[in-house]
């Protein structure tokens, strides 16, 4: 995991290397949607805008999109976490990831929470 991991109000995560984003859930959002039964993601080559959502996480208790904060395609999906989507409930922040995108412009992600403000507004303990 990236020390500048940015975190987003809808709970997403993202992680840059280079100019791939890797986009996951929360330990916050996993720990509000309990038991996670059903991931669906768009798939490989897909292009997006920010805003973007790139996939459904369902749960015991209800449906939830997942949002990319940046424009760019999705080069890779985590077929882990589509075959079993217990792995968000178990390590959300790693194994748990759920798209690559590769983008020309991770600047967005600069407005986005730091990890000492995204635990400050949304604690798991």
């Amino acid at each position: 995991m990236s020390t500048d991991r940015r975190f987003s109000d809808s709970h997403e995560w993202f992680d840059i290397d280079g100019d791939t984003v890797t986009i996951g859930l929360t330990q916050y959002a996993v720990n509000e949607l309990t038991d996670v039964t059903y991931v669906e993601l768009r798939p490989v080559g897909t292009a997006l805008s920010a805003g973007d959502s790139v996939g459904e996480v369902e749960s015991v208790k209800t449906t939830s999109d997942v949002y990319s904060a940046v424009a760019g395609e999705i080069v890779d999906v985590n077929q882990g976490a589509i075959d079993d989507p217990a792995v968000l409930n178990r390590d959300a922040a790693g194994e748990g990831w759920l798209v690559k995108i590769r983008t020309d412009d991770a600047g967005p992600l600069g407005d986005l929470l730091d990890a000492a403000a995204y635990e400050e507004r949304y604690p798991t303990d």
